[in-house]
């Protein structure tokens, strides 16, 4: 059930950017016609504003080809219009207009412009009728699903094989989204104000619809930057998570190395096998029981909150005197064979690997003095191999398999990858992988 709710999460997130995307866009373009509507309303005060003459024409409107638009009047006399505003007042070849008219600002010319229409056709120019055209449902409507759908396509081009991606990649996703936006533009929905009709950009008489450019721009910039900011969120909550399971796994190994140390049998184990050898008056192996004794106890306190990584060149000389341990209490009836490239000694690994590993070899085999025990210790290739011949128990010894499954879970986060198990009739082998590369 959380497995389905995460996955349909995403897709429910990209839907609700794209509604916002689509009604800010649609309610940014209705905006922009109030802001025209207030300018052309309030058109007829300019004269107390400036000291421009402003006159009125009649005349036959003719627009060339680029769109712009000049009113003939009948003594021969051109008034201009710029293109804009042939398109937004949705005025058409050959209507006659009554408009207001006045010289340009800025610009000193032969020709006046045009301010406002009066009349078109002997009728009075209704302007709100070009706003309330707009307002009708359908072209609303219309315009609201063109731009959902085109921003959801986006949302899941930019978001696509999940967050984790490289500025490559996030890159290359924005320059597609930017290609489908341009090749979309010339379908997207244009609204003729004065018919309420919605026709595509290509059969507009502009070929550059500059609110459908803004609408379109402000789309995909909304996708690229919610979904480069929901990466980076994305990200740190992954490192969050990881830093606490890694800590989880830090408590749990803590609890696992001290348990070991403290436990009564392992202490016991080599108390006696001190013992043992004090009462042989084996000096020298006394001795050297101690110092491997100190050296394993010091290694597993210094190392079982430890969140970085040894060499494999320390964790090797740990398991030596760990060994040597079991070698002791077992009077030489089990062999421990290291063979490790001297090249991978620098190589690295989570500290207390091998100790798990050794351990399980020898409390789940028969240790007999018919047959020597044998467990090798070994690299291959990237890998430290531990391996060791089965011999099951009469009575096998109970096992949680906790060792292995937090050691796999330790490598997992500290390397991004798992330890291998091979477990057959004759063999039970452990690789572990090695990091060249200091963490």
């Amino acid at each position: 059930m959380i497995k389905r709710l995460k996955s349909r999460s995403p897709y429910l997130g990209y839907a609700f950017v794209a509604i916002v995307v689509s009604l800010v866009c649609n309610f940014s373009y209705l905006l922009l016609l109030v802001a025209n509507q207030s300018d052309a309303g309030h058109r007829r005060n300019v004269r107390e504003r400036d000291n421009r003459v402003i006159v009125e024409v009649t005349g036959n409107l003719s627009i060339s080809g680029d769109g712009f638009g000049y009113i003939i009047t009948e003594a021969g006399d051109s008034i201009y219009i710029d293109r804009q505003k042939v398109h937004w007042l949705n005025l058409e070849q050959g209507d006659r207009l009554l408009v207001e008219a006045s010289e340009q600002k800025y610009i000193e010319a032969d020709h006046l412009i045009m301010r406002r229409v009066l009349q078109r056709n002997g009728e009075e120019f209704d302007y709100g009728a070009l706003y309330r055209g707009s307002e009708q449902w359908h072209v609303v409507l219309y315009q609201f699903i063109f731009y959902f759908i085109l921003a959801f396509v986006l949302l899941l081009i930019m978001n696509s094989k999940g967050r984790d991606v490289t500025w490559q990649q996030f890159l290359l996703r924005s320059a597609i989204c930017l290609l489908i936006t341009f090749a979309t533009y010339f379908i997207s929905p244009v609204p003729l104000m004065h018919s309420g009709e919605v026709i595509p950009v290509y059969k507009s008489r502009q070929i550059i619809e500059f609110v459908v450019v803004l609408k379109s721009l402000f789309m995909l910039a909304v996708v690229v930057l919610y979904s480069r900011i929901y990466t980076l969120i994305h990200r740190e909550q992954q490192v969050s998570l990881e830093n606490e399971m890694l800590r989880n796994e830090n408590l749990t190994t803590k609890y696992n190395m001290l348990a070991s140390q403290i436990n009564p049998h392992f202490l016991f184990n080599s108390l006696s096998s001190l013992s043992m050898l004090v009462r042989e008056k084996d000096e020298e192996r006394a001795l050297k029981y101690i110092d491997q004794l100190s050296y394993t106890f010091r290694y597993l306190s210094q190392n079982g909150v430890n969140t970085n990584f040894v060499t494999l060149r320390e964790e090797i000389q740990f398991a030596e005197a760990y060994c040597y341990l079991f070698k002791i209490r077992y009077a030489d009836k089990i062999v421990f064979d290291f063979d490790i490239e001297e090249s991978h000694l620098d190589y690295r690994l989570p500290p207390i690997s091998l100790q798990p590993l050794i351990g399980n070899a020898v409390k789940h085999n028969t240790i007999s003095s018919k047959q020597l025990f044998r467990v090798r210790i070994y690299t291959e290739g990237e890998y430290l191999v531990v391996a060791n011949e089965k011999r099951p128990m009469l009575e096998p010894s109970s096992g949680t398999g906790v060792g292995l499954s937090n050691l796999d879970s330790r490598y997992s986060l500290l390397l991004n990858r798992n330890i291998e198990i091979t477990d057959n009739d004759k063999e039970f082998i452990v690789k572990l992988p090695l990091n060249k590369e200091e963490k």
